[in-house]
């Protein structure tokens, strides 16, 4: 068979004295920024005003991490309907501490109200202060970026085909 009893060995130790005599390449982190993908997961932001307080990010949210609070308010018909009750968004908070960032709340929400933001520096000493109120949830929202075009070569999407048959229907008649 030819095999040297503790060849294996003798591999795996060159390779460690390879990597040993190579230089490390370490960047330190506060004085040199990451270079970060463009759309990484950091945090999640909200779009407040997207939001209807349907409350399935907070029930499908494995951590149960997510609190919301809100109440009924009327508002009168125009035109002598009846009146129509929706919900206010009186509190959304997102307990990082107990968050492991799966991005089940984001995949979600119906009305695109959350989304993953790169920001990653949001440290504190206290864990009591990582839950973060839709003040602080709102302030990265503006630090989402667009989302990518779409790829050329790619299929139309399943809504853009639908509107251009409907179009194709409306010019026949």
């Amino acid at each position: 068979m030819g095999r040297l009893p503790g060849g294996g060995l003798a591999k795996g130790l060159a390779v460690t004295l390879r990597t040993m005599t190579r230089r490390s390449i370490t960047r330190q982190y506060p004085e040199a920024e990451p270079d970060l993908p463009p759309r990484s997961r950091g945090v999640i932001a909200l779009f407040e005003e997207n939001c209807t307080v349907c409350m399935l990010c907070a029930r499908e949210c494995p951590d149960w991490c997510i609190y919301i609070d809100s109440h009924k308010e009327t508002l009168p018909a125009e035109g002598g309907g009846r009146p129509r009750a929706r919900n206010v968004l009186d509190r959304f908070a997102i307990d990082f501490a107990l968050c492991m960032y799966c991005g089940i709340c984001i995949e979600v929400c119906p009305f695109d109200a959350l989304f993953w933001s790169p920001e990653f520096e949001y440290a504190e000493y206290d864990i009591a202060e990582l839950t973060h109120e839709r003040d602080r949830l709102r302030e990265w929202m503006w630090t989402v970026p667009p989302p990518q075009a779409p790829d050329e070569h790619a299929e139309p999407s399943k809504e853009v085909l639908a509107a251009r048959k409907a179009a194709e229907r409306g010019d026949r008649r």
